[in-house]
């Protein structure tokens, strides 16, 4: 009898686990939203610099998003002027496992260190009345108009020509290094031997 009333215990133990694992499943049909921002630099001939910035936006959940819209608008008025596209932008709609991408383009002839701060995303869930927020990663700090050192052509030409004869050559020194040196073990070996 002690026996049954165990089992039936244990089976309402995990009858209760199973409900309340499920529960948590079904409420975690929610949107995940995975932003990714990115910056390149490119040096004009007017002494000006253009950054070119991309965002992709991933759903990465298990439901859709829905009234989604980007905003990124740290970039300093001071430092920079649009040249092509907007900082912000929105979409109806976000499919599971759907990617959205947005680019605009940036002009600055202001020479500093630029710190963006990441691009959020507001998007709505069905089951939520509040709009859920995401951030994008953040980049680099970028170095506007900023004196880079020049690589010497030289020492590429010269690793070009003679790269792959200097690794030849050092294998083959190697291999008779390590042919015409004794083993430690080996020597030590023989020794015994001889006793």
């Amino acid at each position: 009898m002690a026996n049954f009333t165990m089992k039936t215990f244990l089976l309402s133990i995990a009858t209760l686990l199973f409900v309340l694992s499920s529960s948590v499943i079904a409420g975690s049909d929610s949107p995940f939203i995975v932003a990714h921002k990115k910056a390149t630099l490119n040096r004009l001939k007017s002494g000006a610099e253009k950054v070119s910035v991309s965002i992709d936006i991933y759903n990465q959940g298990s439901a859709a998003a829905y009234d989604v819209s980007l905003t990124d608008d740290g970039w300093t008025p001071e430092i920079f002027q649009l040249v092509s596209g907007n900082t912000s932008i929105s979409w109806e709609r976000l499919d599971v496992g759907a990617a959205l991408s947005h680019s605009f383009e940036l002009e600055s002839n202001v020479k500093t260190v630029f710190y963006s701060t990441p691009a959020v995303v507001t998007f709505r869930v069905p089951t939520k009345a509040a709009l859920q927020e995401a951030y994008s990663t953040s980049i680099l700090p970028l170095e506007i108009l900023s004196d880079k050192p020049k690589e010497s052509p030289l020492n590429l030409r010269l690793l070009a020509n003679y790269g792959s004869l200097v690794s030849v050559i050092s294998i083959v020194v190697l291999f008779v290094y390590l042919v015409a040196t004794p083993s430690k073990s080996g020597a030590a070996k023989g020794s015994k031997k001889k006793r």
